[in-house]
């Protein structure tokens, strides 16, 4: 009963003081004449956008900023999560090489890229390396199909014509293949202890059916190819220099942390299991991805799910060198126009919540899925 009575006290005492916490904002904001309310998200914003995902102009409200902000934050933070995985990985590895040299310049990478702050490598790759190159007049091209130049990288973009979508189908159903390949090789070598050769199988799935529906379609794909007119390129699809210095300033550096995350976790697997495995007659490759990392990712996955949130929440430092993502679309040019700041505070808030509650969602159910269970 002790123990009820202080719970309910203490429960409480927090809705006491967020109750006074809003009434008091309320009321002082009415007191000096500040609107409250989500009204402002349907006025007309009156500014561009430099990058969206969705159709977006001057004339559309407040509101479409704030989806056009979310979807550019998710954008990187997802791009960013799924490079420096990879990058993190393959530094943490290179880190536990027999190779001096290869282990050393893993180390050296590891030991200067995470001791540098976040926002001034950002500003490296944004003013030190991407402001550097041509003009647009002057692009790097590469058989005039990519084109980079100080606004950004212009590459084509894909054309969907009538038939597509048997195409697409088509796609679908190779890759459904595909996995039904892994599952039925898996299980014929673990009951033959014969292999199948699932690379070579699935690279055919993956080239032929789509193939053949392109040659039964007759190709119902075509390529808008960017163009210089004026000053710039026009055209296709433009990754833009703000997009490309976060998206590597973030990767670097997060993958950084992974490594060593990577490395702690393999040294975690006791060296009975290598030992075995290469008595078994198990090459090298074979005893990292079928023995060591899947032991390994139950020390990784845990500290690996706070890198992946320090990501997404440091996708905000954006805002420092222009990309329109969440904090600088919604936070920044939609407050300083509306003033409204407890609302649009609010929402930015509850978005990086949810983000980081849904990944930590994942994480978790990944996590058990690789955890070992106890008889």
């Amino acid at each position: 009963m002790r123990a009820l009575v202080f719970q309910a006290v203490a429960l409480a005492a927090v809705i006491w003081f967020g109750w006074s916490l809003f009434s008091n904002t309320l009321s002082n904001m009415d007191s000096r004449g500040i609107s409250t309310g989500f009204g402002f998200l349907d006025q007309p914003a009156g500014f561009g956008i430099v990058m969206s995902l969705l159709p977006y102009d001057e004339t559309m409200s407040y509101g479409r900023t704030f989806w056009v902000g979310l979807l550019n934050t998710l954008l990187v933070s997802g791009l960013g999560i799924v490079l420096a995985t990879i990058l993190g990985f393959v530094i943490g590895i290179a880190r536990l090489s027999s190779n001096w040299l290869v282990a050393k310049i893993a180390l050296a990478y590891i030991e200067v890229v995470r001791n540098i702050p976040l926002l001034l490598q950002i500003f490296f790759w944004y003013f030190a390396v991407l402001r550097t190159v041509p003009s647009p007049r002057e692009s790097l091209s590469l058989g005039d199909l990519f084109f980079l130049n100080n606004r950004g990288l212009y590459m084509p973009r894909a054309d969907f014509l009538d038939g597509a979508g048997w195409l697409f189908a088509a796609v679908v159903v190779a890759v459904l293949l595909v996995f039904a390949l892994r599952f039925w090789a898996g299980r014929r070598q673990d009951r033959t202890g014969r292999r199948f050769p699932v690379l070579r199988a699935s690279l055919a799935l993956l080239i032929l059916i789509p193939g053949a529906a392109c040659i039964a379609l007759g190709v119902p794909v075509g390529w808008e190819l960017p163009a210089l007119k004026g000053f710039n390129f026009r055209g296709g699809i433009v990754v833009i220099p703000e997009l490309a210095a976060l998206l590597a300033a973030l990767t670097i550096y997060t993958a950084a942390f992974i490594a060593e995350t990577v490395r702690s976790g393999i040294l975690a697997v006791s060296h009975g299991q290598t030992e075995a495995a290469q008595a078994l007659g198990l090459r090298r490759g074979v005893i990292l991805r079928r023995v060591v990392i899947p032991q390994a990712m139950r020390v990784i996955v845990p500290p690996l799910t706070s890198q992946y949130l320090n990501l997404t929440k440091n996708s905000s430092l954006a805002t420092a060198i222009g990309y329109p993502d969440l904090v600088a679309v919604f936070m920044g040019t939609t407050l300083n126009q509306t003033g409204q700041a407890v609302e649009i505070v609010a929402m930015t808030m509850a978005v990086y919540l949810v983000i980081s509650l849904v990944i930590s969602l994942v994480m978790n159910i990944y996590n058990r899925a690789v955890a070992l269970e106890e008889r």
